[in-house]
């Protein structure tokens, strides 16, 4: 018998073929001692899932079949990161997110959506409600959306202006013993300030602004408006001498003639204080005690009531000292003769 060197050849390959093949693709026997298809090798993969983020080994030839081994139902709006008829491959990572049923309010405006976005800012970008550099949105725009959740977008309006307004003048009062009492006169009628300010304003949702100074300063300060008040009784006493002898004594238990100088609290030598330790100034008069009695309350017409509140070395006899507020009060007084009635 001749053997075909050519054909055993063949063969022989043929036979090392079909190891290689078996050994690469391991085959499954069957009970019945066929041989079954082959078995998908186990491929590494990672499911992000509910926050999680999970790497195992699984045998599902796609995706579709790898979620269905978790439970994980994909229905209408849910997010699968790749194609669910997606071969596995090793290393592979897929993310999933459930939709979730959302409120949006921009200002009063309400929408009720479902959606699968991963954060508060993508579900806007996908709702297309833009922001604006100062608008404010609750939750924060970095978290991930939850089930019936509430979204407010508050639209914020934010501007600067800077202001010019006027500075009223404060009001200075002074006495003039020569004007009767209850009147006054403007001597100086002042004139206002000037204040420069950076004002910010803040609108939420087209309400009211909100006004914030955030810097003022005076560019021209105002001048007192300076007024005059009279403190001179001469009409009341006129009006007591018409009523008579027996009102006038009512008024005043005794008249006094005496010659009067002013002075003021600042005067050389003075400690501020009278001898009977009031603060000196007007309405009080240093009088010679054996005359008028410390304590003693007096009017005086041209400069109004009075007390016997100190004493003065050149103050003897008929002599009275009045108090006055200001140097230029005592000069204008001068010395002159006077009535000085005691009241009872």
């Amino acid at each position: 018998m001749i053997v075909n060197d050519h054909r055993s050849a063949s063969i022989a390959r043929t036979s090392a073929l079909a190891l290689g093949l078996f050994l690469l693709h391991p085959v499954a026997a069957r009970a019945d001692g066929a041989i079954a298809a082959p078995v998908a090798a186990p491929q590494t993969v990672t499911l992000v899932s509910g926050g999680e983020s999970r790497s195992f080994s699984t045998s599902a030839s796609n995706v579709a079949e790898l979620l269905a081994a978790h439970g994980l139902r994909v229905a209408q709006g849910d997010f699968v990161s790749t194609p669910l008829d997606m071969p596995l491959v090793d290393g592979m990572k897929i993310e999933f997110r459930h939709a979730v049923l959302v409120d949006i309010f921009v200002g009063k405006d309400k929408r009720s959506v479902r959606s699968s976005a991963a954060t508060i800012a993508d579900l806007l970008d996908e709702q297309r409600i833009g922001l604006g550099p100062h608008d404010e949105v609750t939750p924060p725009l970095n978290v991930p959306p939850l089930p019936h959740d509430v979204v407010h977008v508050t639209r914020v309006d934010v501007w600067t202006v800077r202001e010019r307004v006027a500075v009223a003048p404060k009001i200075r009062q002074r006495t003039d013993a020569r004007l009767a009492l209850g009147t006054t006169r403007t001597i100086d009628p002042g004139r206002p300030g000037l204040r420069a300010s950076t004002v910010r304003f803040v609108r939420r949702d087209g309400g009211r602004p909100v006004r914030t100074v955030l810097a003022s300063r005076i560019i021209r300060a105002p001048r007192p408006r300076v007024v005059v008040r009279g403190i001179a009784e001469y009409a009341s006493l006129a009006r007591v001498a018409e009523q008579g002898f027996t009102s006038a004594v009512h008024f005043a238990g005794s008249a006094l003639h005496m010659i009067a100088t002013a002075y003021t609290a600042g005067c050389y030598g003075c400690t501020g204080f009278t001898a009977t330790g009031m603060r000196a100034g007007f309405g009080i008069i240093a009088v010679d005690p054996s005359v008028i009695p410390l304590g003693t309350k007096l009017f005086i017409p041209g400069y109004g009531r009075a007390v016997a509140g100190d004493t003065g070395g050149a103050i003897r006899g008929h002599r009275v000292d009045l108090g006055m507020n200001t140097v230029a009060e005592a000069l204008r007084f001068g010395r002159r003769p006077i009535t000085v009635y005691v009241l009872r």
